[in-house]
């Protein structure tokens, strides 16, 4: 029997994701890949797959998934409340899955996004390097699109390697949540005042409805450029740099960003802490407090070799 998944239901927005397209960028091509690259690698993790093998992100609220053929399965990120055939079942850990069983979720207690790993992972066609979806270019995942109501996706095959049971606690998202994000000085952080900067560490934002896996919009406080400062020549956007056009509201850069700009950065979030801000929602409020890069270094090495010590794939 060929392994598969069907989409009985797809939530508000399930997508194909791995960790992006590199290598691209000077040519357009945005990175795009999972908004939180840690929980997609640890849900991998606990099935066997390589770390960046393809998973369904589900966002708030998840897909109802049916499995055709056996296979294990584990979710991380946020907490939807999953559920195996109506009985609950827990995130962070691996799970078996029989022929016709059915995996839903009641809704959501924790975060925003969620990462269900399935052994072998999601077989979708590859495109420069990835499987990917790129909602902003409609191309790559599953036709290129969020997925829907009986869609069927292939499994590539099981038995990558072993799964791997030894996983701290820490690295996962329900034990290591915070709503300060730690940011550096960005490249233009001299077209802002002394008062626009105190306010960007300082003050509360509100991420916008406006929000999405392109980048998060906030509101609340302006912290607008120098006069004369709104704009710069088209430069590189890293993922996590805090873009600020003339009306003063920041806008963080996120998976799905393009790859160049032409406002101001004023900081740049640390990539250690990129997964956090993605499992803020909407509505929700964060802060930014400053990390010496030397820090902000240690810190993702730290987790990097966690996780080639676990995984080396």
């Amino acid at each position: 029997m060929n392994r598969s998944i069907i989409i009985e239901e797809a939530g508000l927005l399930s997508t194909v994701q791995d960790l992006g397209r590199t290598g691209f960028q000077q040519y357009g091509m945005p990175v795009g890949g999972a908004m939180d690259s840690l929980s997609l690698q640890l849900a991998n993790m606990l099935v066997g797959n390589p770390r960046g093998a393809a998973c369904v992100e589900a966002t708030l609220s998840g897909p109802q998934i049916r499995f055709v053929g056996t296979a294990r399965f584990a979710i991380c990120g946020a907490d939807l409340q999953p559920m195996l055939n109506h009985q609950t079942v827990q995130n962070n850990r691996m799970y078996s899955a029989s022929d016709g069983d059915r995996l839903s979720f009641q809704g959501r207690k924790s975060g925003f996004r969620t990462y269900i790993s399935i052994s072998g992972g999601l077989n979708v066609d590859q495109l420069m390097g990835s499987r990917s979806t790129l909602l902003t270019a409609g191309l790559g995942g599953f036709k290129g699109r969020p997925l829907q109501a009986g869609d069927t996706i292939p499994l590539s095959d099981d038995g990558f390697c072993r799964p791997v049971t030894n996983i701290p606690a820490f690295l996962f998202y329900e034990n290591n949540r915070q709503k300060t994000i730690s940011i550096m000085p960005g490249p233009e952080i001299h077209y802002f005042g002394f008062d626009a900067i105190k306010t960007l560490l300082t003050a509360e934002f509100t991420i916008s409805s406006g929000s999405n896996r392109m980048g998060y919009r906030l509101e609340g406080v302006r912290i607008p450029p120098l006069e004369g400062k709104g704009d710069i020549i088209s430069s590189a956007v890293p993922a996590g740099t805090i873009q600020v056009p003339s009306g003063g509201y920041p806008i963080v850069m996120m998976a799905e960003r393009q790859t160049t700009g032409g406002y101001p950065r004023i900081a740049v979030v640390a990539g250690v802490d990129l997964p956090f801000l993605s499992q803020m929602m909407p509505g929700e409020s964060v802060r930014f407090s400053e990390i010496k890069l030397h820090k902000a270094i240690e810190r993702l090495c730290e987790i990097k070799k966690q996780l080639q010590k676990l995984c080396p794939l």
